[in-house]
């Protein structure tokens, strides 16, 4: 079956649209007529993309660099690791490892750097752990966190976490924000029996959608928030709507099936989504 794909814009109030478009999507038009903020819609496929996206119920955050900006730190120790070996770490390398399991990426990172006979994966893991240590627990939320959270959880919508850190750094990561990660429904970790494979397999996702009260949740009624490609794609694996909010510095190019992508968390729109509007949200 063939594929069809629409590109969305914005539409400021009084912009003058086609007929055509009218009949076919004004339900959409009408939440996009005083836009928040620039954001693009990439709906894809489906009987009925409009209709899908008026159904969401259940949310899940993805974390690194999503919820937390911990991403940095990755980045200063394996700058810092390459700088031994006379090599750079660059954004396109930074991209293939985002979202995936501690040894996946540690695999990439070693093979890409050309490195991987000097240093193993297992070693570069041993090496960045003891410096991540001491940086994690000062992790600070990203703009527009906590207000989404605690909206969501104040509206009775049911949100949980899908990472692939494992355990013991996601203690760490959390260590400041506890409360605002208590109101999760549950979390899903990198190193959870369920999860075989770490982003862009669907495992993590899949497994967070059955454990919210009366789930297994069907996947489109689910919308998952990534910053990285592999999540991106994980979640787009699971059959669920992915919104999400690259770091400025990532190639566009590596967006991938997105449904929506956001400049930052402050940007979401969660009537455009179905969802309970802010309270202070004007209209």
């Amino acid at each position: 079956m063939a594929v069809t794909r629409f590109f969305w814009q914005p539409v400021a109030v009084g912009s003058p649209v086609s007929h055509h478009l009218k009949s076919t999507c004004f339900s959409l038009l009408k939440t996009l007529e005083t836009p928040r903020t620039k954001t693009r819609f990439r709906m894809e496929n489906s009987a009925g993309p409009v209709s899908a996206r008026g159904l969401i119920t259940h949310v899940i955050f993805d974390m690194d660099g999503l919820l937390l900006d911990t991403e940095k730190f990755y980045t200063e120790v394996q700058e810092i690791i390459l700088a031994r070996f006379n090599k750079t770490f660059d954004w396109s390398l930074k991209a293939k490892m985002m979202g995936k399991k501690s040894i996946e990426s540690a695999k990439i990172f070693v093979e890409e750097t050309g490195i991987s006979d000097s240093l193993t994966a297992e070693d570069f893991l041993l090496e960045r752990e003891s410096m991540l240590q001491t940086l994690f627990p000062t992790s600070e939320l990203m703009p527009g966190a906590s207000r989404l959270i605690r909206h969501l959880h104040a509206k009775g919508i049911p949100i949980c976490v899908a990472t692939g850190s494992h355990k013991r750094h996601f203690a760490l990561k959390t260590q400041q924000h506890g409360e605002l990660f208590s109101l999760m429904h549950h979390v899903v970790l990198g190193d959870d029996p369920e999860v075989k494979k770490g982003k862009p397999s669907p495992d993590v996702f899949l497994a967070a959608a059955k454990r919210f009260e009366g789930g297994p949740i069907n996947p489109d009624k689910i919308i998952v928030f990534e910053d990285a490609p592999a999540g991106v794609q994980g979640a787009k694996n699971a059959g669920m709507f992915a919104v999400m909010v690259p770091d400025a510095r990532l190639d566009s190019s590596l967006y991938g099936p997105a449904d929506q992508i956001l400049n930052s968390l402050l940007d979401f729109n969660p009537s455009e989504w179905g969802l309970p509007p802010f309270d202070d949200e004007t209209s």
